[in-house]
């Protein structure tokens, strides 16, 4: 049952991918960020009710600086969405678990902390090898700034990944981080939009946006309920590695909708990257696991978590 929640979090997650790279027909991203932020808020409000929880931290720097990290990060992913393949753009955030192992292995080499892990440092030079693969065709199309994009987004993802546990460590609730996330994804984007010289929040709308706007919001709320469930009832390295489906049903939406076709070298290169980050989901795992038999008092690790 764990997997399956995972499958439905990586399909969702999929999705509401999708329906970001639709909606950018009509809206800017700053107005796609604001929506996701606002539609999520509104969605979590009751379910942190029924769950009788609160929204008063004393820890109001960690959660805005969390945030503010997150929003960067969603901001710029969903950037390179709408310049790039949504496949590509997808295997591109999902490099954020290389960019931790790539953290860890180098600090614990500097501190001279047991021997490297080489067949791990082979995996992180493989995965630059692959987002070379992957990113060869924006390059020759001139669409390499929403790569860049998409590689910035998925560091600055791992730099939230860090915060979000630390506030895990400091016993917040998923629910609160999440929310205070989605709030300020909101925030955010409403003062980008009013600053956007290209487009104006009084535009037409449509059913059809509304509609797009409403499954954004509503996924990645769902999305990543599903996927806290996951690793709350099944084996986290599993539950872990089946996050990378997402490139799969990315894949898949991107031949469906837009009649995406990639040479091989590209598919070589998500593989590259895919079997990369299942090993360095691997190893991130495992280091979690030997902090919480050092501090047996800490909380699960929600780095994983988090989408």
């Amino acid at each position: 049952m764990p997997a399956l929640w995972m499958l439905f979090a990586s399909f969702t997650f999929a999705l509401m991918s999708a329906c970001v790279k639709l909606a950018s027909l009509t809206y800017s991203t700053s107005e796609i960020v604001m929506y996701r932020g606002l539609i999520g808020s509104l969605l979590l409000l009751p379910i942190i009710h029924a769950q009788g929880g609160t929204l008063k931290t004393p820890y109001p720097k960690e959660h805005l600086w969390r945030s503010v990290v997150g929003v960067l990060s969603l901001w710029l992913w969903f950037y390179g969405i709408v310049k790039l393949p949504l496949a590509t753009a997808v295997t591109l955030n999902y490099m954020a678990p290389i960019w931790l192992a790539t953290w860890m292995f180098g600090s614990g080499w500097w501190r001279g902390k047991g021997l490297p892990e080489w067949p791990l440092a082979l995996a992180i030079a493989m995965s630059f090898v692959g987002v070379t693969l992957v990113l060869r065709p924006a390059v020759e199309t001139r669409e390499w700034l929403g790569g860049v994009a998409a590689i910035a987004s998925s560091v600055i993802a791992a730099m939230a990944y860090l915060q979000v546990r630390r506030l895990g460590q400091m016993g917040e609730p998923e629910y609160r981080v999440v929310f205070y996330f989605s709030l300020t994804m909101g925030v955010a984007g409403f003062v980008g939009a009013l600053f956007d010289s290209g487009h104006s929040l009084a535009h037409a709308q449509s059913w059809r946006g509304f509609g797009l706007l409403a499954v954004i919001g509503a996924a990645g709320v769902v999305a990543q309920i599903a996927m806290t469930r996951a690793y709350r009832l099944g084996s986290v390295l599993v539950v872990a590695n089946l996050q990378y489906t997402g490139i799969i049903f990315s894949s898949l939406w991107g031949m469906l909708l837009w009649g995406d076709v990639f040479a091989w070298q590209v598919w070589l290169g998500m593989g590259v990257i895919l079997a990369s980050g299942i090993a360095a989901t691997f190893y991130n795992t495992r280091s979690a696991a030997r902090a919480s038999a050092i501090e047996p008092t800490a909380p699960p690790d929600p780095i994983a978590s988090e989408a």
